[in-house]
């Protein structure tokens, strides 16, 4: 079966600076696939490069059976790709309507924008009862759905996800977590899940990769990863 994603010996980093190291991985359509690991092991690194923020010194990676190793970031969208950053980076001065509107960007689904908004509010309802607040107004966990469900008024296949745990208690985490897992079951979405919380990160995850200084050390079906006692030493503390 070809992957929804492929990413083939991937190097990037800043500048001088080599933060990946030859990382390889894939995600197939409709799964959730976790990238954990401690802070600084490249994590955010690798979704930027995924999303045409940073440009990569070596390697490829393929969406959709195309490569778009070199497409500028703002081309991403219209090819059915969408990232949430870390902290969701809403406009809070607007209104969450007006910044589920901005993420309506790519021409293709313009049109169907209000009709978008309605299928959006049914996965996140809170935000249909908050629509007229300001984004800034919004408890930490409103924010974060509301980010996520910007990005998903752009129709996207691939949806990114940076620590969208930050912040946030474990019980409202867990809502986060259970819309994320309704998106993927009401739309087949893929999910690319970067998160510093292993546990949590692999408990929602079909598979996972730890991730350690910018290289893939271990990978597998989340089920079997969560139980490695070298995971559960190494990065869950237990």
């Amino acid at each position: 079966m070809t992957s929804l994603l492929e990413v083939r010996a991937l190097d990037a980093g800043y500048g001088d600076i080599s933060v990946l190291h030859g990382v390889s991985l894939h995600a197939q359509r409709a799964e959730i696939i976790s990238i954990v690991g401690a802070n600084g092991a490249g994590k955010t690194t690798l979704l930027s490069a995924l999303a045409g923020l940073v440009r990569p010194t070596a390697g490829e990676v393929w969406f959709g059976g195309e490569n778009i190793t070199r497409m500028p970031a703002y081309k991403r969208p219209h090819h059915h790709l969408a990232l949430v950053a870390e902290g969701g980076r809403l406009f809070p001065f607007m209104s969450v309507q007006e910044n589920l509107h901005l993420g309506a960007y790519p021409k293709a689904v313009r049109a169907g924008r209000d009709q978008r908004m309605e299928e959006v509010f049914e996965i996140f309802p809170v935000l249909k009862e908050r629509r007229k607040q300001f984004a800034g107004h919004l408890s930490g966990g409103e924010r974060q759905m509301c980010a996520i469900a910007r990005a998903m008024m752009s129709r996207p296949t691939l949806l990114m996800l940076d620590e969208p745990s930050v912040g946030l208690s474990p019980l409202i985490t867990y809502e986060v977590f259970a819309a994320v897992k309704a998106l993927v079951r009401k739309e087949g979405l893929t999910v690319v899940l970067v998160e510093q919380n292993v546990g949590i990160a692999l408990e929602i995850a079909d598979r996972g990769y730890v991730l350690d200084h910018g290289a893939i050390v271990h990978q597998g079906l989340a089920a079997d990863l969560i139980n490695d006692p070298l995971i559960k030493e190494t990065y869950m503390g237990l």
